[in-house]
């Protein structure tokens, strides 16, 4: 099946992990207001990602035969800690004092990274989520700041990039990495058509 995708996301990493699943996406960002703390980090990431998808749809046009086979793909990624039976939600840091604070929350401690898929097609959104858990060893105070200075935290959910320099901070993984890194090609692979990820298998 011949498909237009369109990935309704600046990041790079969605982008990379979109080539090595053999796709080549078209990328098209549109400006929504995303929702911060007011859901669970499940609905939260969700949510997010349909005002994403939904942006971009309202870009295309409304008829032509071309638009049947275009799917747009978005996604939303948080960091999320459980502390005292709630959920404390981390973004993206927006200085690296509070990269700083974040990698100091995580140190030592188990913690969920979740991310939202929509996937929008003529006419009609669905949406997953897929979930990771992460476990840190504990962190000196001096590796945190040699890290934060490096410059890699400051676009990441909870600071950090597990692709990165940040893979030496996981003690113990459970879940997909490409979750973490910001979209879940095993969920994204449900959400297609059979073969719209040439490149990627779930073997």
């Amino acid at each position: 099946m011949s498909i237009k995708l369109i990935l309704a996301s600046a990041s790079p990493r969605r982008l990379d992990l979109l080539r090595q699943a053999g796709v080549e996406p078209e990328i098209q960002v549109a400006e929504v207001a995303e929702l911060t703390n007011e859901l669970p980090p499940a609905e939260l990431v969700q949510a997010n990602a349909r005002l994403k998808a939904e942006a971009v749809a309202a870009l295309q046009p409304q008829n032509g035969a071309e638009a049947a086979e275009v799917y747009i793909v978005a996604a939303d990624t948080v960091v999320a800690l459980q502390q005292a039976g709630a959920w404390c939600i981390f973004g993206k840091p927006a200085d690296a004092a509070e990269a700083g604070r974040m990698l100091q929350a995580l140190s030592g401690r188990a913690h969920s990274v979740f991310t939202g898929v929509a996937v929008w097609h003529a006419g009609l959104l669905q949406s997953g989520v897929a979930e990771s858990r992460v476990h840190f060893r504990e962190l000196g105070a001096a590796e945190i700041a040699a890290y934060v200075s490096g410059g890699e935290p400051l676009d990441k959910a909870g600071a950090y990039a597990i692709q990165g320099e940040a893979g030496k901070f996981v003690q113990k993984l459970v879940g997909d990495v490409d979750n973490i890194v910001g979209l879940p090609l095993r969920l994204l692979s449900e959400m297609l058509p059979e073969g719209a990820l040439p490149g990627y298998s779930t073997n």
